[in-house]
């Protein structure tokens, strides 16, 4: 295994080689809806389908009555640059011998205005993509095959090269582990199992492998890495963070944003600032009532100086985007926050651009919508995740400028650094990825599997094994059991498929827990068990239970049960069966964060935590059947109970972790 795995690295070194190679009133602004939900399930995609049909499908041909209108120009905006008129679909040609300054110096200022906006790909279509050419589109809440993204990408490219405009736009994606909104690629643990192995090599090769499967999607913006520090496991997204110490989460951090800038794509850190500071019950009551997410993380210039540092470090790597945070500091959203937005480009040295979460304008304190939008541009977020109001959110910044409330300056600014890193990403010399390389032809290689595989070994953590029931012995009749043994959606977790998790159980291209003990029982002499009628035969028992998916604030929980509210259905039961049985019980625990066990723990001989393993559950059953050893170590404190929360005494202390 080690061999090979050097044969992988060496080959994984290669990608970055190539990518290097190429690659009216105020009140007239009224969002069609205030809701700030990530996926609106109601929503069709029969956009998606016209634009996927086939490789020679007309990007500018849509099914139904195109109703959008033609955009009003502004002559005295633009500044000519070119003497000669270039064909349709190929003014970009001549942005490539053109500064980014000379770029937006040449539009209007309703095309600079389309550069700031970004609508989700179900919201618009090709039509108005060629109409008013935005800077990007993101999301996507169907899985399609990698040749089926590059389809739809290439639509809406093919509609932003005919454009008047003709600036190539950028999709992005939260492809938080793996590119995971792909049907059969590879799916890492989430960055809350990377940060128990803490591996800052093999994070890097993580950024590799994620580069090199999305760029076989034509996806090159990744809305990834996720930097918040974890202090309240009770938060949903407390499986996005790498835990809660600063120096892993800054060292896993730039060591995978330089793999993803090294495999060729442009990267997103995210939520600045602070996401994961917010205290339990100032959760935002916008569309929905939350717990904690979205809340108030109320910190000392001491602390908030040491979540800049993490920043610092993200910058100096060479991120190119930042996201802020739905959240507030300190009383302010982050969204309006200009004190520490402009920090980053005033202070920091941060020359890319900033971008909207997802809707979240909308929730700052101005009571109408084109004073949320001036404040925000005004506080130095260049680009707008507006998913459904994009339009709106354009007219606006033109109107805006027009009557003085933005300067024209700060929409220059905003539109320099937005084609700044299209220019740099390559993007605006290869829109179509015509001359961009790969190392894989295709997604779910044997070689990047194999990588996500010692992923999972490594994250995996030892809590307890008593007798040393642990490793399990050639020889052994496991009754695996519990309801996340064979269950790919509990074991991959959220944005996977869908921005909750996959609607099925069952996900293509993923080995369960269970399915890896079965392919490796002939390896270490041991006999699978899984019917019930025949527990007793065995001689000990694997119990595989843990949390159902969930993403953002569908994670808040006031009780943090491993069979509380957000209990995976049938743990009891399996708890209880297994019990029963009088066997050696080993508990393997399928969560986002260290869930409370103090109920259970006694009744357990080994405990292994192993977090949201993604596509390779067979690392499970290589580890315990002693195939590799145990290394992971607790990223963030494990409580026993809420009442220590965050300032008792813990049940054990982050970096806690056994070994055989």
């Amino acid at each position: 295994m080690i061999k090979r795995f050097k044969k992988i690295s060496a080959m994984l070194a290669l990608t970055m080689m190539i990518s290097l190679s190429g690659c009216g009133s105020k009140d007239k602004y009224k969002t069609d809806s205030a809701s700030t939900h990530q996926h609106n399930e109601d929503v069709t995609d029969t956009e998606t389908t016209a634009v996927t049909a086939g490789p020679d499908t007309d990007s500018t041909t849509e099914a139904g009555t195109d109703t959008a209108t033609t955009e009003s120009s502004s002559d005295t905006s633009a500044t000519e640059t070119t003497t000669e008129e270039a064909k349709p679909g190929e003014k970009y040609l001549q942005y490539k011998n053109m500064t980014p300054e000379e770029i937006t110096a040449s539009l209007t200022l309703e095309q600079k205005a389309a550069q700031m906006a970004l609508p989700a790909i179900q919201y618009t279509k090709t039509t108005e993509m060629k109409q008013n050419c935005y800077g990007g589109v993101l999301s996507q809440k169907n899985e399609l095959t990698y040749d089926e993204w590059q389809v739809t990408v290439d639509a809406y490219q093919k509609a932003a090269l005919n454009s008047e405009a003709g600036i190539p736009f950028i999709y992005g994606q939260d492809d938080v582990h793996g590119v995971n909104y792909c049907q059969n690629t590879v799916l890492f643990p989430h960055n809350i199992g990377m940060g128990a192995a803490n591996d800052p090599e093999l994070m890097y090769q993580v950024g590799l492998i994620t580069a090199d499967e999305a760029k076989l999607c034509h996806m090159l913006w990744n809305y990834s890495p996720c930097v918040a520090q974890s202090v309240d496991p009770r938060w949903g997204r407390t499986y996005e963070s790498y835990g809660s110490n600063l120096e892993i989460i800054t060292n896993l951090s730039t060591s995978y944003s330089k793999g993803l800038i090294d495999g060729g794509l442009i990267v997103c850190a995210k939520h600045y600032l602070a996401d994961g500071n917010v205290e339990y019950g100032t959760g935002e009551n916008s569309d929905v009532a939350r717990l904690i997410d979205r809340g108030d993380a109320k910190l000392s210039d001491a602390e908030i100086s040491e979540l800049l540092k993490v920043y610092q470090a993200l910058i100096d790597s060479g991120v190119q985007t930042i996201m802020i945070s739905h959240s507030s500091l300190n009383g302010v959203k982050m969204h309006e926050n200009k004190e520490y937005i402009m920090k980053l480009k005033n202070e920091m040295g941060f020359t890319g651009f900033i971008v909207s979460d997802w809707n979240s304008v909308q929730n700052t304190s101005a009571s109408d919508y084109y004073t949320q939008i001036v404040n925000s541009v005004n506080s130095g977020i260049d680009m707008f995740m507006e998913v459904e109001s994009f339009n709106v959110v354009k007219d606006c910044i033109v109107d805006a400028v027009k009557k003085g409330d933005i300067s024209e300056e700060r929409v220059n600014d905003a539109v320099t650094r937005i084609i700044r890193v299209k220019q740099n990403a390559g993007v605006i010399a290869d829109p179509y990825c015509q001359d961009m390389k790969t190392v894989q032809t295709e997604v779910g290689s044997a070689e990047y599997r194999e990588v996500a595989e010692k992923c999972v070994e490594e994250s995996l953590v030892l809590v307890k094994n008593d007798n040393n029931v642990l490793p399990l012995k050639k020889g052994t009749k496991i009754y695996v059991t519990g309801p996340a043994a064979d269950n790919a959606r509990a074991q991959c977790g959220g944005w996977t498929i869908e921005w909750n998790g996959s609607p099925n159980e069952d996900i293509p291209g993923v080995t369960t827990i269970l399915q890896g003990f079965k392919d490796l029982s002939d390896k270490y002499g041991v006999e699978i068990i899984t019917d019930k009628s025949r527990a007793s035969e065995a001689d000990v028992v694997v119990l595989v239970v843990g949390e159902k998916s969930y993403a953002e604030w569908n994670g808040d929980t006031a009780d943090l049960e491993l069979c509380g509210s957000l209990e995976l259905g049938g743990n009891s039961d399996a708890i209880e069966a297994a019990k029963a049985l009088g066997k050696p019980i080993v508990a393997c625990i399928v969560a986002g964060r260290n869930v409370i066990i103090d109920k259970y723990v006694n009744d357990w001989d080994a405990v292994v935590m192993c977090y949201l393993p993604g596509s390779e559950g067979q690392g499970v059953a290589n580890v315990l059947c002693g195939g590799a050893s145990f290394r992971g170590k607790l990223p963030s404190p494990w409580y026993s109970s809420v009442d220590q929360i965050p300032d008792g005494k813990p049940w054990l202390e982050q970096g806690f972790g056994l070994t055989y």
